[in-house]
Formats: C-alpha cells, structure tokens, sequence
C-alpha cells in the first residue's frame, strides 16, 4: 500500500518557521515530481511547490516564493518544505503529493496530476 505521510505541523506566530517532512512509503518515488498543495478553511486546494525527481528544478507558487523552500532526500524517499517568514494567509492543512510519471523535467501546478496525496497536516499562524 502507497502511503505519503506528513509531519511538522503546528502552531507558530506569525514571522516563524516550520519544516514539513513528508515519508512515502510501499514504493520509491525517486524518478516521480513531488510537492505540497494547501487547503485553508472554505476555500479549494492550492499549489504550493514541487521538485522535479534530481532536485534539478523547482517551482513555486507567488504567494510562498522566497519564503518556502521545497527539497527532497531520495535516499530516504522524503520530500520537505521548509517555511520560514509565515503569515496568517498561510494558516491551511499542508498535502504532500506525487506524480506518477518517472523522469519528468517539467512541473505542474495543477492538483490532478498528482495522484498520490499524503492525508494533510495542519499549520496555524497566529498572530
């Protein structure tokens, strides 16, 4: 069974940082794009960022770039998404996800074409 398991949500103030992890498990995605999408309450998913398989390219939506910080580990099958300079607007259930297309070097922002996704964790900026 695939599974894509995120941790490293929380409660922070605005102006801090958080580091998502997210784990996948039951198949290597060492050849397949991963990222992170977003929920806010009331609203749709939003992309957040992705990384192709080598880390050889990155994208990002406007509303994080230069504040979040996507990689990821082959090695042991990780992707992460680092936060830094949060702001209330960031307040959402945080979704790991995958692609299932190997070797891809382009990146979309659109949620299906992710077909894995993680079950979500939540990140609260308060201020």
């Amino acid at each position: 069974q695939v599974q894509l398991v995120e941790s490293g949500g929380g409660l922070v103030q605005t102006g801090g940082s958080l580091k998502l992890s997210c784990v996948a498990s039951g198949r290597t995605f060492s050849y397949n794009p991963m990222g992170w999408f977003r929920q806010a309450p009331g609203k749709g998913r939003e992309f957040v960022a992705a990384i192709t398989w080598n880390s050889g390219r990155t994208v990002y939506s406007d509303s994080v770039k230069g504040r979040f910080t996507v990689s990821r580990d082959n090695s042991k099958n990780t992707v992460t998404l680092q936060m830094n300079s949060l702001k209330s607007e960031d307040t959402a259930i945080y979704y790991c996800v995958a692609d299932t297309v190997v070797l891809r070097d382009t990146l979309s922002t659109t949620d299906i074409d992710y077909t894995y996704w993680g079950q979500g964790t939540q990140v609260t900026v308060s201020s």
